[in-house]
């Protein structure tokens, strides 16, 4: 039964982040920070984030987003709009040529090791399946703690290390892939339950939800104290702080946190 009252508590958190990220959606479906002018980047990880939370950004957000597909340039942000293109029911064609049409013959998509991991998320939350290939070079990829950078033979940090192994397992990979990854992430592990970036940087919000994230897909206990922090990192208008020092885009950051809170690793189940 406390498990049961656990994660009813947790959703109804996350109720008051559905809140926050509707109210912050502007007249033409696109949602932007308090006083900001909206982007489909910060669109894209609101509607990942409603979605999660099982709350809804309406088909204004669809709107937005395919209108402005010509805007995104970093491929990354290709990937991360397809994703949300795709839960909200739409098949973003465009946006998938593109990613296919990055793939390199090392099996690379894009430049990075992270353009690899979020390409793999957005086939598959389209329901494509990923090219072996692909999949080979993110398991190359990953550095001799466990962890994964966002370039090649980057330094290791949680956020890149969680969306890898989301990744991976959305490909159904188990094995020393993943144990060695969530042992990276146990590393970094502090006493207030939160995780940090990388070492010595301390708690942020941001990586105790990856890092939620990655143990759930994982399909691992979520280390003790993880959601405590994030519950303690909720602000009275329902959005979530940075870290317990500091307050900084509020509508992304709970964007991000809201897919942990409500226990959703990706890819989500589309509509």
């Amino acid at each position: 039964m406390k498990t049961v009252a656990a994660i009813a508590a947790a959703l109804s958190v996350a109720a008051t982040g559905v809140d926050y990220l509707q109210a912050h959606q502007l007249q033409g479906g696109g949602f932007a920070e308090p006083g900001g002018a909206p982007s489909p980047e910060l669109t894209a990880w609101a509607v990942l984030g409603l979605r999660a939370a099982g709350g809804g950004a309406g088909s204004s957000a669809l709107t937005y987003l395919a209108a402005h597909e010509s805007e995104l340039t970093d491929l990354t942000d290709v990937e991360l709009a397809a994703m949300a293109e795709s839960v909200l029911g739409k098949r973003p064609d465009r946006l998938l040529a593109r990613i296919r049409g990055a793939r390199r013959a090392s099996g690379r998509i894009g430049p990075n090791v992270n353009s690899t991991m979020w390409g793999i998320l957005a086939l598959r939350q389209a329901g494509e399946k990923t090219p072996r290939g692909s999949i080979r070079y993110l398991i190359r990829a990953q550095r001799r703690s466990g962890g994964w950078g966002w370039f090649p033979g980057g330094a290791p940090d949680s956020n890149d290390t969680a969306a890898a192994i989301e990744a991976l397992r959305a490909e159904g990979i188990r094995g020393t892939a993943i144990s060695r990854g969530l042992r990276y992430l146990r590393l970094l592990r502090n006493r207030d339950g939160g995780f940090e970036l990388t070492p010595g940087r301390g708690s942020d919000t941001l990586s105790t939800a990856w890092a939620i994230q990655a143990f759930l897909a994982a399909g691992k206990p979520v280390p003790a104290g993880a959601f405590g922090y994030l519950h303690r990192m909720r602000r009275s208008d329902g959005s979530y702080r940075y870290s317990r020092r500091y307050v900084t885009t509020p509508v992304w950051v709970t964007a991000q946190v809201l897919p942990a809170l409500s226990r959703r690793p990706f890819p989500l189940p589309n509509e």
